[in-house]
């Protein structure tokens, strides 16, 4: 094992220090091992009760009319989910589109959109328009208010009740920590959430940006009440096989809607080709559950071997999880580059690119991206990213296997340690 870390290019000094870090962890991989084969078996249960068959691989193009396959897998979404019915496309081409999507079928002129999650995550802003730009909500006459968390990253639910009036008719709800270092929200935390909101005025539609969380915990947060749950087929639901898409589970009226936004009016979920994709798409979310887990286990990895180091994380190591992202705090853009550095240097893809800091479409700042993946852009794959800004933080998530995620993590531990040699 010396030998083969040693070729790929990781010190026996820093092997054995994640050897160290690992001694500690069989409990917590235990747990996550457990969560893992509840929702296994609650996604092969929903494809039985859909009765999933080969036919439903099957390739449609054009208008893809009488595609039974993708009919099918809205239904397999919508029972594991917990919902009356799903928009599972691969025309959604990322978590952004699909909540962009799921505003703007639900907002009308005059509407206003409440955050209670505080800042939303930074593509979002645009689609708010919080930062202008063509086509926000902004210009349409949907007006914005947020409620920030408390300090504690737990919800104000006293400046949730002062922020609802008589024109809020979407409270949106950011289950993971965007490019935040706060923590990241439960099902259950989410549930007293929209209960509360519910009890001051009924009709306000809840919606979670539900991004990095799928299939931590047994349960999602369409079990609580949430009148929309929406996230992307290139992070947990996909597994890693699925090439591109999104999904918007949640209540008829509102998955209706997406689908008349996503499409046109009068067509809804009765058009749009699944191009082959079928196969990839099905076997993904069958996956999904192991590799979420894999991810599990090389964030608490991340955060266990950093805190050790002295670098402050979020979450500690100790604390439960609720997504697959680990934030670390480094200090300065050399330290992030140089953990950015030793994920591409573990990717199978792309290995001997250097990341760099750039301006990126929807960010306000320089951002750096390492991401060796099969498919571009896939955060469920081993990546890491950040904005190029205070606390300059990292944000390391996915790995479709653990052996890859431990090896991405050794790597950026060596990337650090050549330019500033760590304690260990």
């Amino acid at each position: 094992m010396y030998d083969m870390y040693g070729r790929l290019g990781v010190s026996r000094e820093i092997y054995d220090f994640g050897q160290s870090v690992l001694q500690e962890l069989k409990d917590r991989f235990d747990s996550i091992d457990g969560t893992a084969e509840y929702n296994q078996a609650k996604v092969i249960r929903a494809m039985q009760n859909s009765r999933v068959n080969a036919a439903c691989f099957n390739p449609t193009t054009g208008y893809g009319y009488d595609d039974a396959g993708r009919t099918t897998l809205e239904r397999v979404y919508a029972d594991c989910f917990g919902t009356q019915d799903a928009l599972v496309r691969p025309q959604i081409t990322c978590g952004t589109h699909a909540l962009a999507v799921a505003l703007a079928a639900n907002l009308l002129p005059g509407d206003e959109l409440l955050s209670v999650s505080g800042r939303p995550y930074d593509t979002l802003e645009e689609v708010i328009g919080v930062r202008p730009s063509t086509g926000s909500l902004a210009e349409y006459g949907v007006t914005y208010r947020q409620a920030d968390l408390k300090e504690d990253g737990s919800f104000d639910f006293e400046a949730i009740a002062a922020a609802i009036n008589e024109r809020t008719k979407v409270a949106a709800i950011q289950r993971s920590k965007g490019y935040q270092t706060r923590p990241t929200l439960s099902c259950q935390a989410i549930g007293e959430a929209v209960k509360f909101i519910k009890s001051i005025k009924p009709d306000v539609i809840c919606m979670v940006d539900n991004c990095y969380g799928e299939f931590v915990q047994t349960v999602e947060p369409s079990e609580f009440g949430a009148d929309m749950t929406v996230g992307s087929l290139i992070k947990n639901p996909g597994g890693g096989l699925a090439p591109a898409g999104g999904y918007i589970c949640g209540s008829q009226e509102c998955v209706d809607r997406c689908a008349y936004r996503l499409t046109a009016p009068g067509l809804g979920k009765e058009v749009g080709a699944n191009f082959g994709l079928m196969r990839q798409l099905y076997q993904g979310l069958f996956l999904a559950p192991t590799v979420v887990a894999a991810a599990l286990k090389g964030a608490i990895f991340a955060a266990n071997a950093y805190e050790r180091l002295g670098f402050k994380v979020v979450p500690d190591g100790r604390e439960p999880r609720y997504d697959i992202i680990q934030a670390v705090q480094l200090g300065s853009e050399e330290l992030m580059s140089a953990f950015c550095k030793g994920i591409q240097a573990a990717a199978p893809v792309d290995s001997y690119v250097t990341p760099e800091p750039w301006a990126m479409p929807g960010y306000d700042s320089r951002v750096i991206m390492a991401a060796g993946a099969f498919v571009q852009g896939s955060s469920i794959e081993l990546s890491a990213d950040g904005p190029i800004r205070e606390p300059y933080a990292v944000y390391f998530q996915g790995g479709l296997t653990w052996p890859h995620a431990k090896l991405g993590i050794l790597m950026s531990l060596q990337k650090i340690h050549e330019i500033r040699p760590l304690d260990i």
